[in-house]
């Protein structure tokens, strides 16, 4: 592999993704098989996901994952749904080196399992649950800096075939989304301050304007109310940093649904660009 692989940020929204894929999940069907095109299959997944956290990072170096039903409320068809993949002790362990080199306390345990932030998108990235994943539980109340350092002790591991996936949300204000109920309409014209904080965030990627994305609380329009708690946006920031500061965010993937949930989809670092131009190249053309 001559450029490292690209990190990504995905959305997921919420489970229900799972059961209605639409365009964020139409686009994470296509990602895979482009990835592998471009770069050759990954040899292992990373996944940093806003539903696994603690209170220092922590590496899951379980030998097997199982999908997470941590969820309430939504169709039960949800927990007949499946994804076991083989875990990776060796790269836990290298990942627990790379993150103490850097100066990070973290830790290990011998457990696993995929919450459902990771296994939904997995499902549609990589259906097949033939990949080893090992799951970073990392610590939400660290600022966006902070888990962009994160990342960037991971960086290493792009060049050695390994996909890092953050999953989150880039707009996530559910109690707006469900405020009439569990089923809302996805096909609710887009909030224009929702549109407006995704226009942010793209453009201030383009110009890797890292000290305004670093301080999106306070320089971001309407971000208090796109993310009223901010665990859904912060693994885009470890994202970010395994792809590396100087290379530009690219957003690679642009919806919303149900009026007020961003979908984007981003790629990070020297391959990002090559990702994009094979993912246009599979996107359905109109009738």
């Amino acid at each position: 592999m001559n450029t490292p692989l690209p990190s990504l940020f995905v959305s997921h929204g919420s489970p229900m993704i799972a059961l209605e894929p639409g365009e964020a999940g139409a686009f994470m069907q296509r990602l895979g098989p482009a990835i592998d095109a471009t770069f050759g299959r990954p040899k292992a997944i990373v996944t940093v996901s806003a539903h696994t956290a603690a209170r220092v990072p922590v590496v899951l170096a379980a030998l097997r994952h199982e999908a997470i039903y941590d969820f309430g409320g939504f169709d039960p068809k949800l927990r007949t749904l499946r994804y076991d993949a083989p875990g990776d002790p060796a790269l836990a362990a290298r990942m627990l080196k790379l993150l103490h080199a850097a100066g990070i306390d973290a830790q290990s345990v011998d457990q696993g399992g995929l919450d459902h932030g990771a296994w939904t998108a997995l499902r549609f990235i990589y259906p097949d649950a033939d990949i080893p994943v090992v799951p970073l539980a990392f610590v939400p109340d660290e600022s966006p800096a902070a888990q962009f350092r994160l990342g960037e002790a991971l960086r290493p591991l792009t060049g050695e075939g390994v996909l890092v996936v953050g999953s989150g949300s880039i707009t996530h204000n559910l109690r707006r989304v469900f405020a009439n109920g569990l089923r809302p309409r996805e096909d609710q014209p887009e909030a224009a301050d929702n549109a407006a904080f995704r226009h942010w965030i793209a453009e201030r990627g383009k110009a890797r304007d890292w000290d305004a994305l670093f301080a999106y609380r306070t320089k971001a329009p309407h971000a208090v109310e796109m993310h009223p708690t901010d665990e859904h946006l912060l693994p885009w920031y470890v994202a970010a940093g395994a792809g590396g500061r100087e290379a530009v965010p690219l957003r690679i993937h642009d919806s919303a649904t149900m009026g007020s949930l961003g979908m984007d989809a981003y790629a990070f670092g020297p391959g990002a660009g090559e990702l994009a131009d094979a993912i246009a190249q599979t996107e359905p053309q109109p009738a």
